[in-house]
């Protein structure tokens, strides 16, 4: 493919579920325009960062890149209707910057502290146990996806903000519409009006729910979130219904994507997941692995704040960016062997959660999902093989397997 052509998967949501498409790209343009300029009638112009170097850079000085005017990568009109309303319908944290971001981030930051998630560990095992439990009950075949990797994360994250279990269905749902909009199987509709409706539906949920947590306060994180302030301040009912959005969604579908995929690439790499089984001490780094190798989190957009050289590129003011996250994570200066599946890789400088500042909040969570259910699968799963292809989905954001067939074996 040439240039442009290989600039374009950044646009294009079926590329992301074409994986062997997808990494031709992004190694021509590592190779031959690692700071590449995407022009598509649907999009305004950005550049594409493929190499590790330059996603870290820009990553560790958020002074001169911030994430407005958005924080991930959309089309002309969607663009243009936020300008015209003075902002995004939402104010998460991966939309702040600076001292407000770092102040709306210390609101739940105790909570996803290794400290503050240590009381976690025996629910994770339990939670581990009883999906594999689940996969014995299944007969020996499942969608991996479906049945396992997206309820154990959901389960986890909601049961943290203290949301009751029959709201737990409608939370993937919602989720899914939203990253999953390029994908017709979960996606609502194509229209901006059918878009919207599903953050009015988060909308309405979450402010419910904050009305609720501040009348009746618990030991949630709901409630933690509800009657936070800000330098001493309430903050805004958008700013709290934002944070609850980012909580209860990127808190699961990022983590179960991660399960899937690295289930996929156990099965599909027999020698690594029997080298977890002869020494259950790589599990550790076989999770931070699963995550470089997945990179669910696919880009988001940074804007220069003013001049900026990188190599012998010069940014100007207002410029766009694409953080391409799968392609630092396959970048050959860095990975030895990068598109090798290594349960053993060390050291993994992996970008998966970003760098600085907007380090992923959850990160620390999701390595310990990860751990806690290859503790309980690997000794139990004698043997695993697809049923059927594995299916990606269609996003520019946020994804990864919406179906993984398998038929296996499992220990009771």
């Amino acid at each position: 493919m040439n240039l442009k052509e290989a600039g374009e998967v950044f646009v294009t949501p079926a590329a992301y579920a074409d994986e062997a498409r997808f990494h031709e790209a992004c190694s021509q343009l590592r190779r031959d325009d690692p700071i590449h300029l995407v022009e598509h009638a649907d999009f305004p112009p950005f550049h594409a960062l493929t190499r590790h170097s330059d996603v870290h850079e820009v990553e560790l000085h958020p002074a001169a890149w911030t994430n407005a005017p958005l924080p991930v990568l959309a089309p002309k009109g969607v663009v243009e209707r936020q300008l015209a309303q003075d902002g995004p319908l939402l104010r998460t944290l991966i939309h702040l910057d600076g001292e407000e971001h770092k102040a709306y981030r210390n609101i739940t930051l105790d909570w996803f502290t290794p400290r503050g998630l240590v009381g976690l560990e025996s629910r994770l095992a339990r939670l581990a146990k009883d999906a594999v439990d689940h996969m014995a009950e299944l007969g020996g075949r499942c969608d991996f996806a479906t049945d396992i990797a997206m309820p154990l994360p959901l389960q986890v994250i909601l049961s943290i903000l203290g949301l009751p279990e029959d709201d737990y269905p409608r939370m993937l749902q919602v989720t899914q519409q939203i990253f999953g909009s390029g994908d017709a199987e979960m996606s609502r509709g194509v229209s901006p009006e059918e878009m919207a409706s599903v953050f009015t539906d988060l909308f309405n949920y979450f402010n419910e729910l904050a009305t609720d947590r501040q009348a009746n306060p618990t030991d949630d994180l709901a409630s933690v979130i509800a009657n936070a302030k800000v330098d001493g301040q309430p903050y805004s009912v958008i700013e709290m219904i934002s944070y609850y959005v980012i909580i209860a969604t990127a808190g699961h579908d990022t983590t179960s994507s991660a399960i899937a995929g690295g289930v996929q690439a156990l099965v599909e790499n027999a020698d690594q997941l029997q080298r977890l089984r002869d020494d259950p001490a790589l599990i550790p780094t076989a999770a931070d692995e699963i995550i470089r190798w997945v990179t669910p989190v696919r880009h988001f957009m940074r804007s220069a704040t003013g001049p900026y050289r990188l190599h012998d590129h010069q940014f100007s003011e207002g410029d766009w960016v694409l953080l391409s996250y799968p392609s630092a994570n396959r970048d050959e200066a860095v990975f030895a062997d990068p598109f090798r599946f290594d349960v053993g890789r060390t050291p993994n400088r992996h970008l998966a959660f970003g760098v600085g500042a907007h380090y992923c909040l959850g990160a620390q969570l999701a390595k310990m999902e990860i751990r806690a259910l290859l503790r309980e699968l690997v000794p139990r799963l004698e043997h695993a093989e697809l049923a059927g292809p594995p299916e990606l989905t269609n996003t520019i954001f946020v994804g990864g397997l919406k179906h993984l067939p398998l038929e296996y074996r499992v220990l009771a």
